[in-house]
């Protein structure tokens, strides 16, 4: 009898058509590094520390496929002039021994029309806190275009040197919107029966495999639950995972959580930063946080791999590769998702941090990350993507 060992999450591996150094993955995080929606030094030294830090592979986020698919106006969206800046971050990351990967997608009722001058796009008509107005349902052209586009971006992130591309089917974002009972409502092919709500996320990560070829590896981000009332739970997504394994469209899913529409926090755990939030919101929006940000920046207590228990249900479900997510830090947790059958680990905050933490971890397989889960970095999603405890050796607030 012959017994298989889990593999060695620090040994080489292969995701799909291309090789990696290790299993680990810097997770997307969107690093409000483009102004005028391009790539800038800044964004390019981001991708670099990680990727000589150690990582297997580094997410580049977001990258929209369309101009009203960005969150708001300086995000990357795919596009010609686009392509030199991404070229410099793959060149720089290739450089280090490490893969890069695109996260292509649409923003949907995520995005802050107020700031991109288009009008968001959703499954259905709804109000969005995000700028404060109506989002617009989009229509059977919007779906083909949007789709379509997914291949246009898939190509150019393969004219820029990307390794992979990850399409973005999680927190409500325009194809999670579609999954969601909550937010979609249609009645037409788009809606109604799960096999109608997921039908998008098929016919894209079809087009995405088309665009792609075996260039690259396609990877989907996919929600295991919203974390809201009358949303996509876990049941639909075992479901979910199951076609999209049948369909043959993706070398790998990264398995997430929650909703950056309605329940952003259920995402990340820890503890919600309402005053760091307030202090850079303008003095109307200060004050609404202030009175009412615990009831939409809600706080959930952080365990390590929080997500692990969700995820062995999807785990059991498929045999296609499946990455996990979620309150990763150290080589235990990794050890430990490796013997759950997982193929890879994603990372973020705690590479936020520490960018050089693999290659500590590798040196010393028992260094633990410093990240102290407080979520101070997510307001600087808005000012430069960053810890702000990074350098200072604290281990507090």
């Amino acid at each position: 009898m012959t017994i298989s060992l889990p593999p060695d999450v620090l040994a080489p591996a292969r995701l799909g058509p291309i090789n990696m150094r290790n299993r680990i993955i810097k997770s997307a995080t969107f690093e409000h590094m483009s102004p005028g929606a391009l790539v800038s030094d800044d964004l390019i030294e981001f991708h670099r520390a990680v990727a000589a830090g150690g990582v297997g592979m580094t997410t580049v986020a977001y990258c929209a496929v369309a101009p009203e698919g960005r969150t708001e106006a300086d995000q990357l969206w795919m596009r010609p002039e686009a392509v030199p800046g991404l070229r410099a971050l793959t060149d720089a990351v290739h450089s280090h021994g490490a893969a890069a990967s695109a996260q292509i997608g649409h923003a949907g009722p995520v995005a802050n029309s107020k700031s991109t001058g288009h009008p968001a796009l959703s499954s259905s008509r709804r109000f969005s806190p995000m700028g404060a107005r109506m989002v617009q349902a989009a229509t059977l052209a919007d779906i083909e275009r949007i789709r379509l586009a997914h291949g246009d971006a898939t190509s150019l992130a393969i004219e820029s040197g990307f390794d992979a591309v990850e399409i973005h089917f999680g927190h409500n974002y325009f194809a999670s919107s579609f999954l969601s009972p909550n937010l979609n409502h249609r009645d037409d092919r788009y809606g109604g029966s799960l096999e109608n709500r997921a039908r998008l996320l098929r016919e894209t990560a079809a087009e995405v495999r088309r665009a792609a070829g075996n260039n690259i590896a396609v990877l989907a981000k996919l929600n295991m639950d919203d974390g809201v009332p009358g949303g996509f739970w876990l049941d639909e997504a075992i479901t979910v995972a199951r076609w999209l394994e049948e369909d043959g469209n993706l070398d790998a899913i990264e398995l997430t959580i929650g909703s950056s529409l309605l329940n952003p926090m259920y995402l990340f755990k820890g503890e919600a930063p309402l005053a760091e939030f307030g202090a850079i919101m303008p003095p109307v929006m200060r004050a609404g946080i202030k009175m009412f940000g615990k009831y939409f920046i809600r706080e959930y207590p952080y365990q390590d791999l929080f997500m692990l228990e969700q995820a062995r249900q999807i785990r059991d479900a498929v045999e296609m590769p499946l990455i996990l997510l979620g309150g990763v830090t150290d080589k235990e947790d990794m050890d430990r998702a490796m013997a759950e059958g997982f193929e890879y680990v994603a990372m973020a905050r705690a590479l936020l941090r520490e960018p050089d933490l693999i290659n500590r971890i590798a040196k010393d397989h028992h260094a633990r990350s410093l990240c102290i889960h407080c979520n101070k970095c997510m307001p600087t999603i808005f000012s430069g993507t960053r810890c702000v405890l990074a350098g200072t050796g604290s281990t507090n607030d």
